[in-house]
């Protein structure tokens, strides 16, 4: 086990399932040096974040595919792939351009298992870039992840730290149903103990990245180490916080988050997504429909506004939700008066 980062982790995971298995393949936007191939595959970047750098050298721009600027082609191809016996890994740069693909993803993708009556898989990973914090604009910013949760038949994946990354995407390549990958792109340098070899984490089991028995928080992406700072503070003042990674929000480990809420009575969410038709609206509805009984104070939901994400840096950094917010919304749910059980 050694030291890596979130893009070292996703490397090794692909780099290791495209050595295991021959019929993984990988494409995506300038993935392996332009579509004219003449750069030396060995100086290639690998993407904009770097996270395929060394693919293509290792192995050959036949499973390492650049692609045109054209989402919906490459996703399209994809799933056609995916319906022929190969497991493609597709690289869509930024959630943001969904919508240019959209129609793939939920009117062919999502639905091929069902409206085959289960005859066909579509083994298909869809890694995807989310989140604020680099100054890159509202069209390549956003934290659109409640989408594709969505939509029946796509599982949506949300690592918040290196050994969950790795894990995840081996479990997803590894997956016969089409998988929605998303990575923070502020996380990219983040870095944690990782083991060297394969392993999986399974879809659907939340992590409890800190425990505690007055509050249950549960936050998304980069929201958790956000979360996990401000547990690590309170704690000094005698404040137990617990800290809920759901790691997968299609499949939602509701099991855990409820057991949670149900013993601390209180809860808040932080998501950097819009506070609308989100996820945190999803995980208050499940609390307030499943354990309202148990509630000592209303849920606070900690998001970003709703508007585009702002590019000028300091209007971005007061767009992300911040340790300070959360902090505050924990004193706040631990002030409110406890109603009679």
């Amino acid at each position: 086990m050694s030291v890596k980062t979130v893009r070292d982790a996703l490397n090794e995971a692909l780099c290791q399932e495209m050595e295991r298995d021959p019929t993984v393949i990988v494409l995506g936007e300038d993935i392996a040096g332009g579509l004219g191939g003449s750069r030396d595959v060995e100086e290639v970047s690998g993407g904009i974040f770097g996270v395929t750098a060394g693919l293509a050298a290792r192995f050959g721009r036949r499973r390492v595919l650049d692609m045109p600027i054209t989402e919906s082609a490459f996703v399209g191809a994809a799933a056609g792939a995916a319906l022929t016996g190969l497991r493609p890994v597709v690289e869509l740069m930024f959630i943001d351009f969904l919508g240019v693909c959209f129609d793939q993803i939920l009117n062919q993708i999502a639905k091929f298992r069902y409206m085959f009556g289960g005859q066909a898989k579509t083994p298909l990973v869809i890694r995807t870039m989310i989140g604020a914090g680099i100054a890159a604009g509202p069209q390549h910013s956003q934290s659109l992840y409640a989408i594709p949760a969505s939509i029946p038949g796509l599982k949506v994946v949300i690592p918040s730290n290196a050994h969950d990354a790795k894990g995840l995407l081996i479990q997803a390549i590894r997956d016969d149903d089409p998988v929605i990958f998303c990575e923070h792109k502020a996380t990219y340098g983040d870095a944690c103990e990782v083991p060297d070899e394969p392993y999986t984490v399974a879809f659907g089991e939340a992590r409890v990245a800190r425990r505690g028995e007055q509050v249950t928080v549960v936050a998304l992406a980069r929201m958790v180490s956000f979360a996990c700072q401000v547990a690590d503070k309170l704690a000094g003042e005698g404040i137990s916080v617990e800290v809920i990674d759901p790691r997968t929000i299609s499949p939602l480990d509701t099991g855990r988050i409820l057991e949670s809420v149900r013993r601390t009575h209180r809860l808040v969410i932080v998501d950097e997504a819009t506070p609308v038709c989100g996820m945190a609206s999803e995980l208050a509805a499940l609390a307030a429909c499943e354990a309202y009984d148990c509630l000592d104070a209303p849920v606070v939901k900690v998001t970003a506004p709703h508007t585009p994400v702002p590019t000028a840096p300091d209007l971005e950094a007061a767009y992300i939700p911040s340790p300070a917010r959360i902090e505050d919304a924990v004193r706040r749910v631990l002030g409110a008066t406890p109603r009679g059980r």
